[in-house]
């Protein structure tokens, strides 16, 4: 698998040259714009504003506009400069245990891999937070910007988890329940036994991108100038407050004859 970044990971004194390479990848289906009359693709092209032109890629650069039609050209070394410690290294600033942090801050996971000659420090810093059920926490640079990080142990590996910083995360809605539609125990009980019979392990494999599948079979049909039906979504009905409790007998009972 290709590396995306390469420098060092250490902590404390210990520094571990490190390569990241992605842990994930999006399945989606490549799908093309056309024009509605002839089906032909729709081409994007990158314009110049004042000739009109199209400029090919390698002539383009980023620039920050400081004042109106005034740029200043941004390049690698400029976005390197403004952080240099932080460009090639990923230090450890302290550690907290895993289940401090809460999954809203985590964006993209990479695999951590040691590059050769370090991979006794390397596996020595994974059993250290696996046995202190622990993740070390970091900031680096990617893609010209900086990110905040936890390293945590993964399958045998070190992922690093790109996460969000706080300023990113909107603050939760505000939610008031009225009087009225106070939450009795009971209801709460049968509530609590309802999640407490539903709950299983957490198999990762057993959920599918049942949709994507979907959308392929429809696709093959077309293509094949079928006629498609589409299944009429079934309705479900809300609980009201008068038939909650009534709701929450018949879903466990239910649950109960499927198990």
């Amino acid at each position: 698998m290709r590396s995306i970044w390469s420098g060092s990971l250490s902590f404390g004194l210990i520094n571990i040259p490190v390569k990241l390479q992605s842990a994930v990848q999006s399945e989606s289906l490549d799908l093309d714009l056309l024009n509605i009359e002839d089906l032909a693709p729709i081409r994007y092209a990158r314009i110049d504003s004042q000739t009109g032109e199209e400029v090919p890629y390698k002539d383009i650069v980023k620039g920050y506009q400081y004042a109106k039609g005034k740029y200043v050209v941004l390049t690698d070394e400029d976005f390197e400069a403004a952080s240099p410690e932080k460009s090639k290294a990923i230090d450890i600033i302290h550690f907290v245990k895993a289940d401090a942090i809460d999954p809203v801050y985590f964006e993209k996971p990479y695999y951590v891999v040691p590059a050769k000659g370090a991979e006794k420090a390397y596996h020595l810093l994974l059993q250290a937070l696996e046995q202190a059920q622990s993740v070390g926490l970091s900031e680096f640079m990617l893609r010209n910007r900086a990110h905040v990080c936890a390293i945590r142990p993964y399958n045998g590996v070190l992922v690093l988890n790109q996460m969000r910083y706080e300023t990113e995360i909107h603050a939760a809605p505000e939610l008031s329940l009225p009087k009225k539609e106070k939450i009795t125990d009971k209801e709460l009980q049968l509530a609590i036994q309802l999640v407490e019979h539903l709950t299983e392990e957490f198999e990762p494999a057993a959920f599918k991108d049942t949709y994507l599948q979907s959308l392929k079979k429809v696709i093959k049909a077309k293509a094949a100038g079928k006629n498609i039906r589409i299944a009429e979504p079934k309705e479900e009905k809300t609980a009201t407050v008068k038939d909650l409790m009534e709701v929450l007998k018949k879903s466990l009972q239910s649950s109960r004859r499927i198990a």
